[in-house]
């Protein structure tokens, strides 16, 4: 997926639609992919990705260590079409 799919995947389990990510609304999106954890997979996340330290996943920067993480950590196949190979 694009960076772009996995960010309109995400806004699905926006559950205030406050165009933050919790670390709750994260759970619940890892929950859908069956992921095993994933309540603790999401708070490693949260923890990697949340910069200020607010409990949301709530500026560009933060999705942006939000998208490396599920990259590196969680082995999701999201890719930029910037990206030279």
């Amino acid at each position: 997926m694009t960076v772009e799919e996995f960010k309109a995947w995400l806004s699905r389990f926006d559950a205030d639609k406050d165009g933050r990510i919790s670390c709750q609304e994260l759970n619940e999106a890892l929950s859908s992919l069956r992921v095993w954890f994933g309540w603790w997979k999401a708070r490693r996340c949260m923890k990697a990705s949340d910069s200020n330290r607010t409990g949301h996943i709530d500026s560009a920067v933060e999705m942006e260590k939000l998208v490396q993480y599920a990259q590196q950590q969680l082995h999701m196949k999201i890719y930029d079409y910037n990206d030279d190979y």
